[in-house]
């Protein structure tokens, strides 16, 4: 429990880091949102007008108070209002985030069917047929870019064939057939390299685990192949592979916007991106906050991963 403690801890800070930074760095960008906001047809606004948006909207406190007022929200889980509509920042991060968190977790769990077990068994079989072409494939879906990969998918699968729409989003619990038919291309392209980088992460630490003394031991004390396999290589080489997997699923919760953009996928992605451009500076830091507390927490949950796979990690 002290482990656990200690881990916990850390997360906190980590997170009371990043919406420090997060908040220092959103003033630092160049542009007065009231100004913007008021701003149409590209005719600059009256200062009277500025000077009350201003104040309404708290940016004429000094930046002390500002900071002070931001943290104490984060504590009460107020991400305060948007500068665009008024409208609660939580409440439109947590309209979009679940539809960000199914792609990424549809992208995951295709990267563990296809990593795995191909990583497994290319280093079972390593430097044969099936090693040297999934490896090539592995490298294949690695090095093609994201966009470039959904954009050939829409064209196979939904302007030639004609087997899956081009974009779009339904509910689960509405249509639960089409949701999965309008996740699948979305979910693909971006699972594709995540499986490439999970197989050579497992068949690296496969390969490396077979040659070891314990792994020989086995063998010798007449144990069958595949509980040698699932009992002393895959629990020890999992670990890598976990890091690895957690370290990609992470960077994934605030970079699929590509992705929801080509095919229409409303996620927290593309309204961070539409953030961005309005200058609406409340929405754009409560979303960074929300994708940096996820990812801390899915670190966590990769600390917590290893101590289970290892337990030697709860005494380091």
């Amino acid at each position: 429990m002290a482990w656990l403690a200690r881990r916990v801890a850390v997360s906190i800070g980590l997170v009371w880091i990043v919406a420090s930074i997060v908040f220092v760095a959103i003033r630092l960008v160049p542009g007065n949102p009231a100004e913007l906001l008021l701003s149409q047809g590209g005719v600059a606004p009256d200062p009277a007008s500025v000077a009350q948006l201003e104040q309404q909207l708290g940016l004429d406190r000094p930046f002390l108070a500002q900071y002070r007022a931001s943290m104490v929200g984060l504590l009460e889980g107020d991400l305060g209002t948007s500068l665009q509509d008024d409208s609660p920042v939580m409440g439109d991060i947590l309209d979009r985030l679940p539809r960000t968190l199914e792609l990424i977790a549809a992208a995951g769990f295709l990267a563990v069917v296809i990593g795995v077990p191909a990583g497994t068994l290319a280093a079972i079989r390593g430097g044969g047929i099936f090693d040297r072409a999934a490896s090539w494939l592995a490298g294949l879906w690695l090095s093609v870019p994201i966009f470039v990969t959904g954009t050939l998918l829409i064209l196979l699968f939904a302007q030639t064939l004609h087997w899956l729409p081009a974009g779009g989003y339904v509910p689960f619990a509405q249509n639960p057939l089409q949701f999965l038919i309008l996740l699948a291309m979305p979910a693909f392209t971006i699972g594709a390299g995540l499986a490439g980088a999970v197989f050579r992460m497992t068949r690296t630490a496969v390969l490396d685990v077979i040659g070891r003394d314990h792994v020989r031991a086995a063998r010798a004390k007449g144990l069958a192949p595949m509980q040698v396999l699932s009992r002393h290589v895959l629990r020890n080489a999992m670990l890598p592979v976990v890091t690895v997997l957690g370290l990609q699923l992470g960077g994934l919760l605030g970079g699929t916007v590509l992705v929801e953009y080509v095919f229409n996928w409303p996620g927290v992605s593309s309204l961070l991106f539409d953030a961005v451009n309005a200058r609406d500076y409340t929405l754009v830091q409560g979303i960074v906050l929300v994708i940096s507390v996820l990812f801390v927490a899915l670190n966590l949950l990769v600390d917590i991963l290893y101590a289970v796979l290892d337990p030697r990690v709860r005494h380091g």
